[in-house]
Formats: structure tokens, sequence, C-alpha cells
């Protein structure tokens, strides 16, 4: 009952207003007081109304909203299409709310006499207005349309894991004008819409939520890498981390004094990747210290004697 609440206050105060000239009347004749029947609550009938409507279509669009949300689960591992609907219809939602309140202020400001002269005389002046307005709320029209257009091409998605301004974190809050990255630590980094139509960034999980994942090792030239081979492929099937679907190591530079191997892993999402990174790089460093400690990494001096 709570939850239906808002939507019976709101019914019934738009009862009340259609028969507020009635009940006026009648409790003016009972109490014996004059002039309640030109109240504000009278007089200005329609637009508490007007008002009372576009209370009640935004209940309803949110009601609709989480009933419609309902069919897809955001917390499943596979929650691509999940993710692109609650993005959709979030962003949607922002949009028809914004259109509601726009059209109800601007009914309820025609009402007044006044403020009409006023709209007739700026609708007079229109094009000095216009190029005035479209100047001063150039960056405000932009980032609103920016929003729109990450609505429908959909560059990221709500839960998407992405890196940006070199942070690493996950899209927590789309609106029309900012966007609200989670980051790994907590905090939270916001941005405005336009700044992912005009900056590069990197999204992890575009098209689906797995990921992988490398741990670089810099090792002495001595390490044996059939051995690491054996040891990484130990330590991925006794982790429930790993997805066994990747498992590689592979030697990719040599240099002065050491050689560079990566390992790829891969998760079924990207903080299972991280966590399993962290896991992997760990139990190999510890691998090769228990068992090649010779081959930690070794800075070599030659002395050669030039007088034998």
């Amino acid at each position: 009952m709570k939850k239906y609440a808002p939507i019976i206050i709101c019914i019934l105060l738009i009862l009340l207003f259609f028969n507020i000239q009635s009940i006026a009347s009648y409790v003016s004749s009972l109490s014996g007081v004059e002039g309640l029947e030109n109240s504000i609550l009278v007089s200005q009938k329609n637009n508490f109304l007007i008002a009372c409507f576009a209370w009640l279509f935004i209940i309803l669009l949110r009601k609709g909203k989480l009933l419609f949300l309902k069919r897809y689960d955001i917390s499943a591992e596979d929650n691509l299409e999940a993710r692109k609907m609650y993005t959709q219809i979030n962003l949607l939602e922002k949009i028809i709310i914004f259109i509601i309140f726009l059209f109800a202020t601007g009914f309820i400001l025609l009402s007044f006499d006044n403020i009409k002269k006023i709209g007739y005389g700026i609708f007079a002046s229109a094009g000095l207005a216009g190029i005035i307005i479209g100047l001063s709320a150039q960056k405000v029209v932009g980032a609103l349309l920016a929003g729109i257009q990450i609505a429908f091409t959909q560059p990221f998605r709500i839960d998407d894991a992405v890196v940006v301004e070199n942070e690493w974190g996950w899209i927590e809050e789309i609106n029309l004008t900012y966007v609200v990255i989670r980051l790994w630590d907590k905090r939270r980094l916001v941005l405005p819409s336009t700044y992912f139509l005009e900056n590069p960034f990197q999204n992890w999980t575009r098209t689906s939520a797995d990921i992988i994942g490398s741990v670089f090792l810099n090792t002495d030239y001595r390490i044996p890498f059939d051995e690491l081979r054996k040891e990484l492929t130990k330590v991925l099937e006794n982790t429930p981390l790993w997805d066994k679907q990747v498992n590689v190591l592979q030697v990719t530079d040599a240099k002065e004094r050491t050689v560079e191997s990566r390992i790829l892993v891969s998760a079924k999402n990207s903080p299972t990747a991280w966590d399993l990174r962290v896991h992997v790089r760990e139990k190999m460093i510890e691998f090769i210290q228990k068992n090649y400690p010779e081959s930690l990494p070794h800075t070599r001096v030659y002395l050669e004697d030039k007088t034998v």
C-alpha cells in the first residue's frame, strides 16, 4: 500500500481541484464565510491541475520503468542485454521527465497575463533573443544533445568497465548532461556528456562481460619457461577466479639484464579479472623465489684479469 501512496495522493488532489469551485461554494454556504469562491485555490485551479497531472505522469512513468526493467537481471554474469536496456530506459525516462516539466512550466506561466505579454514581446524579437540565448546556452544544449546521443548510440552502458583519464572504474550513472564513473577505490569521477564524444576512452566490456587480463614477469635469462607454464596451469586450475578459457605464457621481450614474460588469463568480468591477475602474479613470484631463486633479476659484473 505504501508504494502506491504517491499515486493515490495525486489522484485525490486531481479530484479535489476538479471540484474545488463546488467545494468552495458548499463550504462558504455552511460557514457563512464569503469570498472562498475567489480564493487562490479556485482562481488557479487549472494551474494546480496541470502540476498534478504532470506529477501523475512522472509517477506512472517511473512505475512503468521499474516494472519493465524487472525482466532484466543486471547482476547476472552475461548481462549485456540487461545493461543495454537499463541504459536506454533510464536515459529515456530522464528525457521524458524533462519534456513534461518543460511543458507543464510553460503552460502554467502562460496562464498569467503579464508573463504572456512578455512572451509575445520575446517572440516579436525572436531573432535577436534566439542568438543571445543560443550563445549563452551553447554548452548546456551541447551537453543535452550529447546525453541524448549517448542514449541511442551507446558507446558505453550502465556497469561497463572503462578506463577514462587514466582511471579505471565502472559506469554508475548516465544522465543527460553528465556521467558518473565509480572508480576501483570507491571514488566517483564525474564527467560532462560531451567529454565522451570529444575524447578517446577504453571500454573493456563493450560487447561482453568476460575479459582477458595480463601479468608481466621480469626474470633472469636462466628461468625455465616450460616450468613456468606448468606452474601457471596449476595456479589457474586451483582458483575459482579463472573461467577456463585463456591460459597463455609468452616471452615478449629480451632486455639487457632480464627477460620479460607475459601471462594472459581470462575471467568472467573485470573485477574478477583484476583479482585473478593479482593472484597469479603473487603465486608465480612465490614459485620463482622457492624453486629458482637464481632466476630472479640480477646485475652481473664480469672482471677480466689482464695480467694473465
